[in-house]
């Protein structure tokens, strides 16, 4: 089971950019992720080879623009409305979990389960939801720079990402640095009694994780594109229910 994972560049609405950079990361259940740092010119293939630590590997990644995160397309176009998100706070033995739909962002539940079973549920929960991505926080320190949890995370969302490709659904990783901290804040500003929010905290985590990625238009995010060709082409094609994703 493998994943490559793209990093959403910044925004230019007056220069093309001359090439993308993106992380290879790639995942399997007996060794631990690995990563290498490509630079893939814009008018090359996209379709290539390329030979990595020794072992070649073959992925179509997508073009620039290509497959766009709901976040991006909301800053084009504010009237729109499509697009569920569904915010994933990973943690050791809790995962928070936080909903976008239309322009609100609300948190929706507090799941206590891990490896297969939290990733199944998560699953049930975007079929319930009708989400098309999942936004999984990154842990990052200050400086910007990833923490021995990271690797933790990449391991998880790369699974959840093959599985979310079965059904056309993508899967982002996006900084979640200082989320925490912010729900408390928020919490205690709506008034959330201090007895709930060891037990809400979670959920409000990826509540503001969605916030955050909104407010920057998806910029910095990493998509996890599966190695399988044909879970490439189902993200391609949008899930099935919604067929003017990319209308």
């Amino acid at each position: 089971m493998a994943v490559h994972s793209v990093i959403q560049p910044p925004l230019s609405a007056s220069k093309p950019r001359p090439s993308l950079h993106f992380h290879l990361h790639c995942f399997s259940s007996s060794q631990p992720p690995s990563s290498s740092s490509l630079q893939i010119p814009s008018n090359s293939s996209n379709s290539w080879k390329e030979k990595i630590n020794g072992a070649r590997m073959r992925a179509s990644m997508p073009f620039q623009g290509e497959i766009p995160p709901n976040a991006l397309r909301r800053k084009q176009d504010p009237l729109w409305w499509g697009g569920f998100s569904l915010g994933v706070d990973l943690g050791l033995s809790r995962t928070g979990l936080a909903i976008s739909k239309g322009f609100s962002v609300r948190p929706l539940t507090v799941l206590n389960l891990k490896g297969q079973k939290l990733e199944l549920r998560l699953i049930e929960i975007a079929k319930k939801e009708e989400v098309d991505e999942f936004i999984i926080g990154l842990p990052k320190s200050s400086d910007g720079n990833e923490t021995p949890q990271s690797n933790k995370v990449r391991s998880v969302a790369g699974r959840i990402a093959v599985r979310a490709a079965e059904w056309g659904w993508r899967v982002y990783l996006q900084d979640e640095y200082g989320t925490s901290a912010d729900a408390m804040d928020r919490m205690i500003d709506l008034g959330v009694s201090k007895s709930a929010r060891h037990e809400k905290i979670d959920a409000y985590a990826a509540v503001m994780l969605l916030e955050r990625y909104y407010s920057t238009a998806g910029e910095g995010t990493e998509l996890l594109w599966p190695k399988q060709l044909e879970l490439q082409e189902k993200i391609r094609q949008g899930p099935e229910e919604d067929a003017d994703f990319f209308s």
